[in-house]
């Protein structure tokens, strides 16, 4: 079956293949530093590793490297005078969902508009001609039209792909990595139908994603995106459509989603996490595979290893599914499912899907105290812009926590700390939770409350509602007053806390208190 694949493959088409990937990998490797330059970093991202900002438009480069290489197809790809129009739709749409991601890195526009205008995209592909028209089913041999579900599958497929690339883009290396993987895969799928323009496109987004992991290999010194991220799941779910054809639609399609199998999966659980605990659907945390790995102990380098690697086995899987053209599904899909399980019990998993007597009621309680988290995370960032000082902000934080149950938190700023502690009778309220969160550099919040009063696994969550809703409010303030977050930044010489902050100390430790880890310190 290789044999056959290759076949079709002159020496020519082999040089042009090669000067593809060159071209991609040079445009890309060389414009990244001169980004880094212009470049303003954004604040770091609440569920990002990196403790200081790191420039978010590696996107930018990947898309200049596609152009480049596109222009490249279009002179040298056999069939690209003959389907010009699909070969236009396939650059034209791709550089267009890179433009609706980067419009978001330059200023947050929403979820639910960065959806509705990824729809629209996907549904202008389909009305170009690009679509999901049958599916051969590698059980039976059969081919299955689709009809009217043509467009569900095609506009499901894009948005979906494009989406599942921008959410494992959690961890340095490791969204880059998984695409390189599938341009390779859609390279060798793209030979098999022809060696032509899908082929050129993707061996030449090979070199440029080479080119972009010498600079987002942990630690990272620039992240794509969500213009990058979208630009690549969209452009591997287009070309695994136009790779597809009747003879291999089964292979062709199920190929790519083997070699996504742990970010599917991951992206699984995420959403049915999100989703019983009341969270919005496309909302980031840190309970990703990659986090899970981070505080089990590993470094981000060891951590994108471990995942290269079982992607690496994914992929030979994938490689299996299109060189077999789907007959082998079923014996596949079972050491897919082997490797996933081996996998998960290695990283400690399996033990979490066993615990909890009733999931259903506590899902409830969940999703009641998730809104009420929420809402009052949406309270304190707007009145970021009201207060003149971060001291006035930290008080109004003080509000919250109260609110939400906790009995201690501890705030570190470049300038200090500031400890608030809760007064009332500690007796029978059982053992003392703890958690720390970094959000920069320099700057750590640390919360504890009693097990009577929240009990592990919604301690847990509402912690880290609570460290999102303190990043998110003081990048707001930020923003707003264009002054650093410290305890003495103070916009207003008017401000009727200047006085109360210069002199300000941590409450202090009430005598029948019991001794913690961690004790107030002076600004």
């Amino acid at each position: 079956m290789a044999q056959t694949i290759f076949a079709g493959v002159s020496p020519a088409s082999y040089a042009t293949l090669g000067l593809s990937l060159v071209l991609g990998f040079v445009a890309c490797w060389t414009l990244i530093p001169v980004i880094r330059r212009v470049a303003k970093p954004r604040g770091s991202e609440f569920h990002h590793t990196h403790k200081t900002p790191v420039p978010r438009f590696g996107g930018v480069a990947l898309a200049a490297a596609f152009a480049l290489v596109a222009s490249l197809a279009f002179v040298t790809a056999p069939q690209a005078l003959l389907n010009w129009h699909s070969q236009l739709l396939i650059v034209a749409s791709s550089l267009a969902m890179f433009g609706l991601g980067f419009w978001d890195d330059l200023k947050p526009i929403g979820a639910k508009k960065k959806l509705l205008g990824q729809i629209v995209i996907a549904s202008l592909v389909y009305a170009g001609g690009i679509q999901i028209e049958l599916i051969k089913n590698p059980f039976t041999n059969a081919d299955h039209a689709l009809g009217a579900l043509s467009f569900l599958a095609t506009v499901g497929w894009l948005v979906a792909l494009t989406n599942l690339i921008n959410i494992i883009d959690g961890i340095d290396g490791l969204a880059g990595g998984v695409s390189l993987m599938l341009m390779c895969l859609l390279a060798t799928v793209g030979m098999g139908v022809q060696a032509g323009f899908s082929m050129l496109l993707a061996a030449g987004m090979a070199g440029a994603l080479l080119g972009f992991l010498a600079y987002n290999l942990p630690p990272a010194k620039i992240y794509m995106g969500d213009g990058g991220a979208y630009f690549l799941g969209f452009l591997i779910g287009i070309l695994s459509i136009v790779n597809s054809h009747k003879g291999s639609v089964a292979a062709a399609l199920i190929a790519p989603l083997f070699a996504l199998a742990l970010p599917i999966v991951d992206v699984t659980f995420a959403v049915l996490r999100r989703g019983l605990k009341g969270l919005p659907i496309f909302r980031p945390d840190r309970k990703h595979i990659h986090h899970r790995l981070i505080d089990a102990g590993l470094s981000r380098g060891r951590t994108v290893l471990v995942l290269y690697v079982v992607s690496l086995l994914c992929l030979f899987l994938a490689f299996a599914v299109f060189w077999s053209q789907g007959r082998l599904l079923s014996l596949l899909l079972g050491f897919l499912f082997l490797i996933l399980v081996v996998a998960a019990h290695s990283f400690g998993f399996t033990k979490e899907w066993f615990l909890g007597a009733n999931p259903a009621n506590r899902s409830l309680v969940f999703r009641k105290e998730t809104r009420y988290a929420l809402t009052l995370s949406q309270w304190l960032e707007m009145e970021a812009e009201r207060r003149e000082c971060v001291f006035e902000l930290w008080q109004d934080y003080q509000f919250l926590v109260r609110k939400l149950g906790f009995s201690e938190v501890k705030l570190a700023l470049p300038d200090g700390s500031n400890v608030w502690r809760s007064v009332g009778p500690e007796v029978g309220l059982g053992p003392v939770h703890q958690a720390r969160h970094e959000m920069g550099k320099d700057t750590t919040i640390e919360f504890a409350a009693y097990e009577g009063v929240l009990p592990r696994a919604l301690f847990e969550l509402l912690a880290e509602l609570a460290a999102e809703a303190w990043q998110k409010a003081a990048l707001r303030w930020q923003q707003f007053h264009e002054s650093s977050v410290k305890f003495h930044s103070i916009s207003s010489d008017t401000s009727h806390f200047r006085k109360i902050a210069r002199r300000y100390e941590p409450v202090r430790q009430a005598w029948w208190l019991p001794k913690r880890d961690f004790r107030p310190e002076s600004t």
